[in-house]
């Protein structure tokens, strides 16, 4: 019976840049914890992080607006603002790449 080997190399995708976009906004969020309403924006963070939204990104696409709506209706960090407009940034990459078959 063999046993599959763990590949050495990987290779960098437009999934696995928006999987680190999301991260880095919830550790921006986890770090500056305690502005209004930043239960609200992990919640929904980590909803769009969730294994179900991974694998349908129109339930991640709903997640990230809702993000983003909050973000801009309370007195967050601006360093939070940053990554979340950073992952819709990197949201908007994906979806391109998917569309071109360029994603894996």
């Amino acid at each position: 019976m063999g046993f599959d080997t763990e590949p050495t190399g990987y290779i960098k995708t437009a999934l696995s840049d928006l999987q680190g976009a999301w991260t880095v906004l919830r550790e921006s969020i986890v770090e500056h914890f305690g502005f209004p309403d930043s239960d609200k924006l992990l919640f929904h963070v980590d909803e769009a992080m969730s294994w179900e939204s991974v694998r349908n990104l129109n339930k991640m696409k709903a997640a990230l607006l809702l993000v983003q709506n909050i973000a801009s209706q309370t007195d967050c960090p601006t360093e939070v603002r940053e990554w979340v407009d950073d992952v819709r940034v990197s949201f908007d990459e994906t979806q391109t790449a998917i569309a071109e078959g360029r994603a894996e």
